[in-house]
């Protein structure tokens, strides 16, 4: 005889206890790379006794924290000796090339970790509850811990986005005057004028986060075609005649009327037939998908007083509305991050006879 299943009966809360705890796992996570387990795992210290020396940790809280990991997927572990996975060893152990540890100094600071403290007081307002704007504060030194950190996180989208303009800028001329706004580490300028060598870097952020940029471009090898602007995008001395103008991470702060204002500020500094490049988390218009994109407005709702995941047609919208035409849309493969390029209309006969 065939048993009949009843559907409610397999609803359990579990699902809901495992978000209700997921702060745990994070802590698991940031523990291990504040006692930089994985890259004792990596020199060769598996078991838990070489893994307590070399941490300066009890044998105890070792062995939970890497059978946490393993649970976690972390780590494996076989005769009681642990080993890092392929994620781990790639983007956990320090001596990788590729390690992005350093964004706990960024994802779980302060200013981030704080904001999200009472999402129902955050939803009541409509946006932010720390004070000051939140994240947007002129010169919060938050920012400055991102510039330092993000660099290995942001480096893959960047010469993604590098390579995709320059296969598209094939046959015309080479830009000769690169905005990057909001630069941050600068990586995504400093990816660009590495494949446009006669071209001059502008980078715009606050003065201590602007300096991190200039450091990264002393390193690449480009600092005598590096200039810094420190200030907001919204008022500081942008220039004029930047053939591209990069949006890297930053229209998604701000509500739609402050981004219309930008945009067409940026559109005014640009040469005819000049390139906006907006990099972004973009969802699709249902705006619950793709999830990183979708979950990333909530982000924007707990750190900013307007700032929103904007989907590709309002991103589009906007563009329209400040004068920029023939928009392409870009996915970078595996990654979140979604590209928008959009050219500076040229001017119409008319236009140009007044």
């Amino acid at each position: 005889m065939t048993e009949t299943r009843d559907p409610e009966r397999d609803v359990g809360p579990q699902h809901i206890f495992t978000l209700l705890g997921a702060y745990q796992q994070t802590a698991a996570l940031r523990g291990a790379i504040e006692l930089d387990l994985f890259s004792a795992i990596s020199a060769g210290a598996g078991s838990v006794g070489r893994l307590a020396s070399r941490c300066r940790a009890a044998e105890r809280g070792i062995r939970i924290l890497c059978d946490t990991l393993v649970v976690l997927g972390l780590l494996t572990r076989t005769d009681e000796r642990y080993a890092l996975t392929p994620d781990s060893a790639k983007f956990l152990d320090r001596a990788s090339p590729a390690c992005v540890t350093d964004v706990v100094r960024f994802l779980m600071s302060e200013t981030i970790t704080g904001s999200f403290r009472d999402i129902a007081e955050t939803v009541r307002r409509g946006g932010t509850i720390m004070d000051a704007g939140g994240t947007l504060a002129p010169d919060h030194p938050v920012w400055v811990d991102f510039a330092a950190s993000m660099v290995p996180m942001m480096r893959p989208p960047a010469e993604a986005v590098a390579s995709l303009l320059e296969r598209s800028l094939r046959g015309e001329p080479a830009p000769r005057s690169i905005l990057d706004v909001a630069a941050g580490h600068g990586i995504f300028g400093i990816a660009m004028a590495l494949r446009f060598p006669q071209a001059e870097l502008v980078a715009l952020d606050w003065t201590d986060v602007v300096d991190v940029a200039r450091r990264n471009a002393e390193r690449a090898g480009i600092a005598d075609r590096f200039r810094a602007v420190a200030g907001s995008a919204f008022d500081a001395d942008l220039g004029s005649g930047h053939d591209l103008v990069l949006l890297p991470n930053f229209l998604h702060h701000f509500s739609r009327g402050e981004c219309v204002e930008l945009l067409a500020r940026l559109h005014a500094t640009m040469a005819p037939g000049g390139r906006v490049v907006i990099v972004e988390f973009i969802p699709d218009e249902d705006r619950i998908s793709p999830r990183d994109s979708a979950l990333f407005a909530l982000v924007m709702l707990a750190t900013t007083p307007a700032g929103d995941a904007y989907t590709w047609s309002e991103y589009e919208s906007m563009l329209s509305e400040c004068g920029f035409g023939s928009h392409q849309r870009h996915g970078l493969g595996p990654l979140p991050h979604r590209v928008i390029v959009s050219r500076k209309k040229a001017p119409t006969s008319a236009r140009a006879e007044r």
